[in-house]
């Protein structure tokens, strides 16, 4: 499992102009599922982003965790973290896991997320989503369950 996690001020996902999910404070968080991921997984994954810490303390120095500022999440799933493009000019998706899968585990994240008492927005699985965001510091992380990076 992949994930993207951004530091933001505001983040909100649209489905053919309509918001689907929006946040405030919080992370926006985009996940892709591989095929070698399981439930565990994507728990595991979701307690490390809640604590990551992040958001700043009081002296300004990143010391604080989601769980911390009760900050919201906003998930979207993005099989395109799993493109590898190391052979050509065109990404090959065969390490995203299948729709099947992919939507539970991610469902699961989220679930997980919110066992933690985060609130959870979504995007909507396999739709074309827009994306807008107010990164803040900029803060991006970059998450893998296989720990490639």
């Amino acid at each position: 499992m992949r994930a993207v996690v951004q530091r933001v001020s505001r983040a909100k996902v649209k489905v053919g102009g309509e918001a689907s999910g929006e946040i405030g404070d919080g992370l926006m968080i985009l996940l892709g599922v591989g095929h070698g991921d399981t439930p565990a997984v994507a728990a595991a994954l979701a307690e490390k982003t809640a604590s990551l810490r992040i958001f700043a303390d009081e002296n300004g120095k990143m010391n604080r965790s989601l769980l911390d500022v009760k900050g919201s999440a906003l998930v979207v799933s993005q099989f395109t973290l799993y493109g590898d493009a190391r052979g050509g000019r065109r990404p090959s998706f065969i390490a995203a896991a299948p729709p099947e899968q992919a939507k539970a585990l991610y469902e699961e994240f989220c679930e997980a997320l919110r066992r933690l008492d985060v609130r959870v927005a979504t995007g909507i699985f396999q739709a074309m989503m827009s994306v807008e965001l107010v990164n803040e510091g900029p803060v991006t992380i970059l998450l893998d369950s296989d720990k490639t990076f």
